[in-house]
């Protein structure tokens, strides 16, 4: 059976094999300046490995994936006593398998075809860090996303203040892996307190990292005209 490489590293192009050595300027400790919160990544991983680990992760584990659907509650208009005085908890819909439960279904096979592996491996601890510009807790944990039509994840800003080690901040890396029925989706953050900044996720091998917490959402998945059973986009993320 095709297995994902054991190592991050054999997916990257030669742009993607500069940023993990740190010599990629504009992007190696770009996450280390106080001002920025979030940077988006094209041209660093191999179409053809990227479509490859999509098709994989397409046929072995969507169907292990569960559905995580917080919609908007009723209550949040009903319940308003005065104008103006709105207040959104966060909202989402996506597929998901969390990778923390060794005996779940989803852990065991994402094992067996070395997403596990891939996402612990050296190379992608050591890339983190050179976008970090630091030193990071290889001891993270790692989540496998999955959006259709339509789903989302509405504004929150990932803030974890009752789980040790993550109540400073932490640091998010998601490859993503769209199909060709995607039209489109963004990931859309606030910048000097408003909403202002907007950047496509939606690549085939699109690298996103957040320096968390921040206030920041996902548009609504669109697929193209005609081909909505076949768009997804697949996120893989490591978290440190």
């Amino acid at each position: 059976m095709p297995s994902i490489p054991a190592e991050f590293e054999a997916l990257l192009t030669p742009a993607g094999r500069r940023v993990l050595a740190g010599k990629a300027p504009g992007i190696s400790g770009a996450l280390a300046n106080p001002r920025c919160r979030f940077i988006a990544l094209d041209g660093l991983i191999r179409k053809s490995a990227a479509e490859a680990l999509r098709k994989l992760l397409e046929r072995e584990m969507l169907p292990l994936l569960s559905p995580m659907a917080m919609p908007i509650p009723p209550e949040t208009i009903w319940e308003m006593e005065k104008n103006y005085e709105e207040w959104l908890p966060k909202t989402v819909r996506v597929k998901t398998a969390t990778l923390e439960n060794r005996r779940s279904k989803s852990y065991r096979r994402a094992e067996e075809i070395g997403l596990i592996a891939l996402l612990k491996s050296p190379s992608f601890v050591a890339f983190a860090e050179a976008i970090a510009g630091r030193a990071l807790d290889p001891k993270g944990g790692q989540q496998l996303l999955c959006y259709g039509p339509g789903d989302y994840a509405g504004p929150h800003n990932d803030h974890h203040p009752e789980e040790k080690g993550y109540e400073r901040g932490y640091l998010d890396i998601h490859l993503s892996l769209s199909s060709p029925a995607v039209a489109h989706q963004y990931l859309v953050y606030a910048k000097g307190g408003h909403f202002t900044e907007m950047v496509p996720v939606s690549g085939l091998g699109t690298i996103t990292a957040y320096r968390l917490p921040f206030w920041h959402y996902t548009t609504p998945l669109m697929p193209k005209p005609r081909r909505e059973k076949d768009a997804r986009r697949w996120g893989m993320l490591g978290t440190f």
